[in-house]
Formats: structure tokens, C-alpha cells, sequence
């Protein structure tokens, strides 16, 4: 059977819409060079009516941060009986949760990085002096702080001085209500990409992002400048197969479909430790999804069109 009509959905209103945007339109693009019938759609007020007006066959939603990759999105395609790419709400929801997805694949066998949750309420309750000096007292120094919620690295920074916290607080609260303070891992960090296929999923070549100032942030990641992406990534065989095992590990445990990507860190003993896992991962010119997927020898198009015939009823 012939796709009539593919909807890619991007945008909407979350601090990651430009990307999603760019995302979207890279995507369309490669299915349409395909001669597949494709439309890209806003996550807007008049999705529904439209979906209702023109169901199209199958939904590929690339949408970034809340309602994309929080599951909200996906729930309501099921109700109107859409099929689309991805996992589904459950899923999503918990792993969009970092703090809930760390513990799930923590129980499933995969080393994560020690943190604590804070919640912006805390700090009025118990008194941001006191909760901040547990904390460096409990984790150490230096930690990572970044929003339990979200992605594109919005609101995420490295602290090395127990001064410099209180600031890196401010910074991840404005992107979200509370924050995930962990330990710093000094290591290579790895993205690992994983699509399911007939055989069941199978993970693309690490990638590893060198950046100059160690910072993987938001201007590195979508105007990469001097950022560089080598893949596959330089890791011994060991430590190579263990961020394959972790990425396949993640994806299966949070009960993930059709693709993920899972960042983790390898130290330089080559232990692998997970940081976190995406729903929707970026798809523009920068990302680390699309260069996985040349490096497996495999073209972009065809397998986005794989992945919509695996939903395509």
C-alpha cells in the first residue's frame, strides 16, 4: 500500500519550538524526496479540526520538550484513532521524567550518576542555605544541574564551586519548577540512537561530541560552531559495546518504540553511566540522530519512511 497523505508534526509552543521546527522541515524533506505525500503541520489550536477534516495516514511527530515528548501529543492521536511514530503516552511520560527515567533504568542494571530532585518550593520551605549545603555535603563537587524536565541542555550547567550553585539554580528554574542536581561525570559523552526493526531494536554507532569549552549547551548543539561530532565514537570495544548495551537497556526498560536516543558518559575507566534518554530526538542538520545514521550507511528518508510503514495499518 501507497502512503496518500504523511503528516510531520513540529512546532508548538514549548522553548524548543524552533528547533522542532527545523526538525520538522528536514524531515518532510527527506520523505518527499521519496515522492511521499507529505504535510507539515503546527501543533496549534487548529491541529484538531484539520486532523478531523484530513485524517492523514500516519502522524511522525517531531516535537521537542513539553506536549511533544511529554506524552500529551501522542494521547491525543489515540483518541482520534491516528497512528503515529514513537512511543506511546505511558512511555513518554516516564521518560521525559528524568528522575523517574534514571530510576527505572537504574533498576534495570544501567549505572547512573548519584542526584537529588529539588522542587523551586523547597528552597521557600526548608530554606535554600540549609538545602544547598546537604547537598554538596551528600554529592560532592563539581555536579551538573539542568531542569527534570525538557531538552536541547535549556537551563542545564556545570558547577564546580559550591558558590556558583545558587546561580545554576536561577538559570534551570526559569526553564522549569523543579531541578535535577547531579554528580559530575568527567568523561566522553555519547549519544546512542536506537531504531526497531523486524528483528526488534537495534542501536546506530555512538556518537561523541567534543566541545571546547566542555559545554555541550544549547548554541553548541544547533549552531555547532567549532563543536565537533566524531562517530563512531573513539571508545575501546568494551566500552563501545557496554553504551550500546545501556542505550538497548534504556529503551526496552522505559518500554520505548520505533526510536530513541540515550545520552550517557564514559569515564575513562570506560564505564558507562546514563545521563538521560529522548522520545523525539532532533533531527535538523546538527543532531546527533541523522549522523548515526549515516555512519550505519543508512540515508535518512528511507528509514523515516521505514519507521511510518511500521504504523501504517
Amino acid at each position: 500500500m501507497e502512503f496518500a497523505h504523511v503528516v510531520v508534526l513540529a512546532g508548538g509552543l514549548s522553548y524548543e519550538r524552533e528547533v522542532s521546527l527545523r526538525s520538522g522541515r528536514r524531515v518532510a524533506d527527506a520523505l518527499r524526496a521519496l515522492d511521499i505525500p507529505v504535510e507539515l503541520r503546527d501543533a496549534d489550536a487548529h491541529l484538531l479540526e484539520r486532523l478531523a477534516a484530513d485524517p492523514p495516514d500516519v502522524v511522525f511527530p517531531v516535537l521537542h520538550g513539553a506536549m511533544g515528548e511529554d506524552g500529551a501529543i501522542r494521547d491525543i492521536l489515540e483518541l482520534v484513532g491516528i497512528p503515529y511514530v514513537g512511543a506511546r503516552p505511558d512511555a513518554c511520560r516516564v521518560a521525559w521524567d528524568k528522575p523517574t527515567a534514571k530510576s527505572v533504568v537504574a533498576r534495570a542494571g544501567v549505572d547512573t550518576p548519584a542526584s537529588v530532585a529539588l522542587p523551586k518550593e523547597l528552597f521557600h520551605d526548608l530554606g535554600a542555605t540549609a538545602v544547598l549545603d546537604l547537598v554538596v555535603t551528600r554529592l560532592g563537587l563539581p555536579l551538573f544541574v539542568k531542569p527534570t524536565r525538557g531538552g536541547s541542555a535549556l537551563g542545564a550547567t556545570a558547577v564546580h564551586k559550591a558558590e556558583d550553585l545558587t546561580a545554576a539554580l536561577v538559570s534551570c528554574f526559569a526553564y522549569g519548577d523543579s531541578a535535577l542536581v547531579e554528580r559530575y561525570v568527567d568523561g566522553t559523552e555519547v549519544a546512542v540512537s536506537v531504531i526497531d526493526g523486524p528483528d526488534g531494536p537495534r542501536a546506530l554507532p555512538a556518537v561523541e561530541v567534543v566541545t571546547p569549552n566542555g559545554r555541550y549547551d544549547y548554541t553548541a548543539r544547533y549552531d555547532a560552531g567549532d563543536t565537533e561530532f566524531v562517530v563512531p565514537a573513539r571508545l575501546s570495544p568494551e566500552a563501545a559495546e557496554r553504551a550500546t548495551d545501556a542505550a538497548l537497556t534504556a529503551h526496552r526498560a522505559l518500554g520505548l518504540r520505533d526510536i530513541s536516543r540515550t545520552d550517557l558518559i564514559v569515564d575513562g575507566a570506560g564505564d558507562v553511566q546514563f545521563l538521560e534518554v529522548n522520545v523525539a530526538p532532533g533531527m535538523t542538520e546538527t543532531s546527533l540522530l541523522p549522523r548515526a545514521v549515516v555512519a550505519a550507511g543508512l540515508d535518512l528518508g528511507p528509514l523515516c519512511e521505514t519507521l511510518l510503514r511500521r504504523r501504517f495499518t
